[in-house]
């Protein structure tokens, strides 16, 4: 007949707290990913409006076309920074699950620092296309794209 041992209840309380310690790092994460899904939200009703006056005036079309022109750039840097946030938060959650089942699995802790590097270098990519594109934004402040 199979025995199932229980685990005493402070094991899996540390097991819980070893695997929540990441989700402040959701959170963070998560607040950069709302920002930016706002400035693209912005930087997609610019474009529109932009498109909308390209067709009814010709004369200020160049100035138009100019200003669309730095909307996609900002747009793709902004998608980028997106995507690898997501793909930061994903991989979080894959730290959490896995240090989580390493309290009842052995798992080679080579896995979890490589998911927790990974997750750290999407962060950074996502954070420089955010500065490079918060530096298109403003660069007409500056004197000229």
């Amino acid at each position: 007949m199979l025995m199932i041992t229980e685990l005493p209840v402070t094991t899996i309380a540390h097991a819980i707290q070893l695997a929540v310690a990441p989700v402040f790092l959701l959170t963070g994460v998560a607040s950069i990913l709302s920002v930016l899904t706002t400035r693209l939200g912005r930087i997609i009703d610019r474009s529109r409006i932009l498109h909308g006056r390209s067709l009814q005036s010709v004369e200020a079309s160049q100035a138009i076309q100019s200003e669309l022109k730095s909307l996609k750039q900002r747009g793709r840097l902004i998608h980028w920074a997106i995507g690898l946030c997501t793909t930061c938060l994903l991989l979080i959650c894959s730290v959490v699950a896995v240090l989580f089942l390493g309290s009842f699995i052995a798992f080679n802790m080579a896995v979890i620092a490589s998911l927790f590097v990974a997750a750290m270098f999407c962060l950074i990519a996502a954070l420089l296309n955010f500065i490079c594109e918060i530096y298109l934004a403003t660069s007409h402040v500056r004197g000229g794209p």
